[in-house]
Parts: C-alpha cells; structure tokens; sequence
C-alpha cells in the first residue's frame, strides 16, 4: 500500500503522445491485449502501459506493483487506498487522471470539426441552450466541445454510458457545476486548454478546491 499523504490531495494529469513508445505491461494485460484487433491492442497496450509509468512516477513504485485492474472496455481501477484513476483518448493524445476521491476526464483536439448546433440541440437541456445562443462560428463550436467534454467527464466518473445518461447531466459553467437531474448528483466542474487540446475533469467537491497538476510527456 502506498504511503499516505498528509497534504491536501490534488487532481493529477498526466498527458502522452499516442505514438509514444510502448510500455511495459502486466502478464494479464498482455492476455488481454492479444484478444483484440491490432489497432485496439496497441491502443490498450499504451494506455495502460503510460498509467502505470504515471503512477509509478507518483507513488514511486515499479509501474508492474501498482494494482491495477483495468480490463479491455471497463473503467479502471486500483485497489482501496491508491486513490482512482480515470484514463480519455484523442487521435494524438492519452490523458491519465488520478486523485484520492473518484474523478473522471475527457480529451479532445480544439480544432475537432463537428456540426454545433446539432449537438446543441439533440444532447444538450433548454438552459444550455440558452447559454450559447449568442455564440456563432468557432466560438459555439469550441463552447460545445466544453460542453460535451464535461459531459462525458461527468459519465466517466459515474462509470454511467453516453446512450443513457448523456442528456441528464447539466453543466452550470458559472458555479464550475455539473448536475445529474434524475439521480440527484452534483460535482465539481473544470475545463482547461493546453496547447492543442481541451481537457475536462469531474470530480467530488472534496477536490474542487485543490490544485490540478498537468504533467507533460
């Protein structure tokens, strides 16, 4: 079990080029990752290869210690007092999270091109519509994408799906809040810009009022 940690717990970003070097992996991982296509194999390789690196930098222990249980498809997870982890893709970025209270992340390219009124208008309540009807052109878009990426955040700490719980979480950007209406849950809300990206973090209000590392890779 790791040593604890006395200050105050922060939120933990870790940020990797998708065509980085592949990492070691557990024996299991490497189980699970010949079952899959070749694309999907070296993306769990990857990803689960740069979350142990990340949490052997931060624990500073061997990256194949750490107890991870992160099968093909599922959230993953560490054993009870490690803290949690939340892991997002894009086309050329992994994004890692962890902290010592459930949290969940989403990464997406700025300059992603999507139709933002669609968007708008089938996923998002009258309220947030509401909040970006000024908006036009790049601004509506990239709003959107904040939008949507706190959403998915938001899905990935209630380990819920897009399909069933996309259209109940609400984000109140002004009060850094997001809400789910039907199951009665409130976190905390953040959305930050690094270089080409747009990142979006959920977590419980015990870490709204902590620092968010960023580590570079």
């Amino acid at each position: 079990m790791p040593k604890e940690v006395n200050t105050p717990s922060v939120i933990a970003l870790w940020l990797f080029p998708v065509n980085a070097p592949l990492k070691q992996i557990s024996p299991k991982e490497e189980q699970w990752a010949s079952s899959l296509s070749s694309r999907r194999s070296r993306e769990f390789r990857h990803s689960r290869g740069y979350l142990r690196q990340a949490l052997s930098d931060l624990w500073k222990v061997k990256a194949l210690d750490i107890p991870l249980t992160a099968r093909p498809g599922r959230p993953p997870e560490l054993s009870e007092g490690w803290g949690f982890v939340s892991i997002s893709h894009c086309r050329d970025a992994l994004l890692v999270g962890w902290s010592k209270s459930p949290l969940g992340i989403d990464i997406e390219r700025i300059d992603r091109s999507f139709s933002a009124n669609h968007i708008a208008s089938r996923y998002f309540s009258d309220k947030e519509q509401q909040q970006i009807s000024k908006l036009h052109g790049d601004n509506l878009r990239i709003k959107v994408l904040e939008k949507w990426l706190i959403k998915e955040a938001a899905i990935k700490w209630q380990k819920g799906s897009l399909a069933n719980d996309l259209v109940h979480w609400h984000s109140r950007e002004e009060l850094g809040i997001i809400e789910h209406h039907s199951l009665k849950v409130r976190l905390s809300s953040m959305n930050l810009r690094h270089s080409h990206w747009a990142i979006a973090v959920a977590s419980d209000f015990s870490n709204a009022a902590n620092p968010t590392m960023l580590c570079i890779n």
